[in-house]
């Protein structure tokens, strides 16, 4: 089993910052991609960004050019978050995979990203 943990969420304006970073425990050596995912109020998850183990990114199209996801070797991964827009508002979830960051065997609890305008 895989731990997520993430923190760095919170209340911001928009144009601003945030970063968010995720933890990552347990069974740590069958992670080959990780993602962060955010579901905001009446819609669907979605992915944000992925990374896989080469290191090659893959980001939403309303996202690309503000938000840089990273990893290290220890499996943790951060989400760098810039000129940030009321409509990032949700809940943002680190994501964990054996294979592939779109398809995730493991999730964090979850951490609330506002943007007010």
């Amino acid at each position: 089993q895989v731990q997520l943990v993430e923190s760095g969420g919170g209340l911001v304006q928009a144009g601003g910052s945030l970063r968010l970073s995720c933890a990552a425990s347990g069974s740590i050596f069958s992670i080959n991609a990780m993602g962060w995912y955010r579901q905001a109020p009446g819609k669907q998850r979605e992915l944000v960004a992925g990374i896989n183990s080469g290191g090659t990114t893959n980001y939403a199209d309303s996202v690309k050019g503000r938000f840089t996801i990273s990893r290290d070797n220890a499996k943790n991964t951060d989400l760098q978050m810039n000129s940030l827009k009321p409509e990032d508002t949700a809940v943002y979830y680190c994501a964990a995979a054996v294979f592939t960051f779109r398809n995730p065997d493991y999730w964090g609890q979850g951490t609330q990203v506002t943007v007010s305008s």
